[in-house]
């Protein structure tokens, strides 16, 4: 699947929906990012993967100027995205985002939390949001749930409402810093279904995740981080099977190991 999806963008022209030149990024005297370049085709899967701290959530945090750069350019859509005269309120409208730790409302029902953005933002009138959010829940399996108190709901199942709520917005891509990290074991499963399912309808996603088999068998591109810098990147078979750099082969090696 991953084959046909880069296929596909390829024949499009292949012109990056998101582009990355030459991105630092400290905090105070600790340089997270040491001169990132990094590319993503439309309806391309790119995850990145590495050990903690190793730079990957404020890399994508800075796609949608959560974390603004120090140096260097993000440009969506062939906009940069921190020039000042850059709107990022109304690009960011069309990049989803999926944080590790939900960031769902917790004093709104499923479907309030799902159908807020769409009314505020892009003026939906209520009924047509809902039967947009209606939608999406029902593809993450959760339509049942809509009018459920979302602080009585699994952790598995919150992550899943955090993808729908993104999706409401019809984003053109969608961010997702390690979903599954907060989940417990039995129940990472569950989110990770439906980001395939994602990836399948030609989602274009950019995943930091500890998911080794997601990345290895979803991803159309892997990106290895360390310490920065992009030590390496390929597709999944050259990552996993034939990797070039020592720190990488040391990092799988611990994985393989686990």
């Amino acid at each position: 699947m991953a084959d046909s999806r880069t296929a596909a963008a390829a024949s499009a022209g292949a012109t990056p929906l998101i582009r990355v030149e030459g991105l630092h990024k400290s905090f105070g005297d600790l340089e997270v990012l040491k001169g990132i370049d990094l590319t993503v085709l439309p309806g391309e899967v790119v995850t990145m993967i590495g050990a903690s701290g190793s730079g990957k959530s404020t890399l994508l945090r800075c796609l949608n100027l959560l974390e603004r750069p120090d140096r260097g350019q993000v440009w969506f859509r062939d906009q940069d995205l921190t020039a000042d005269r850059c709107d990022v309120n109304a690009l960011r409208e069309h990049i989803g985002m999926v944080f590790q730790g939900f960031n769902l409302f917790n004093n709104m029902d499923v479907l309030d939390n799902c159908t807020l953005a769409p009314v505020t933002l892009k003026k939906m009138s209520k009924a047509e949001a809902e039967q947009v959010a209606l939608g999406h829940l029902s593809s993450v399996g959760l339509e049942e749930f809509a009018h459920a108190n979302v602080s009585r709901l699994s952790g598995g199942q919150k992550q899943r409402v955090a993808i729908a709520r993104a999706l409401c917005m019809n984003p053109e891509i969608m961010l997702f810093d390690e979903p599954t990290s907060a989940l417990d074991p039995e129940i990472v499963g569950e989110v990770l279904e439906v980001m395939r399912g994602l990836a399948d309808d030609g989602m274009t996603m950019v995943v930091v995740t500890h998911e080794m088999d997601f990345a290895r068998t979803v991803s159309d591109r892997v990106v290895f981080m360390d310490q920065g810098v992009i030590c390496e990147e390929g597709d999944p078979e050259k990552i996993f099977g034939a990797p070039e750099h020592e720190r990488t082969r040391e990092f799988l090696a611990r994985y393989l190991e686990d």
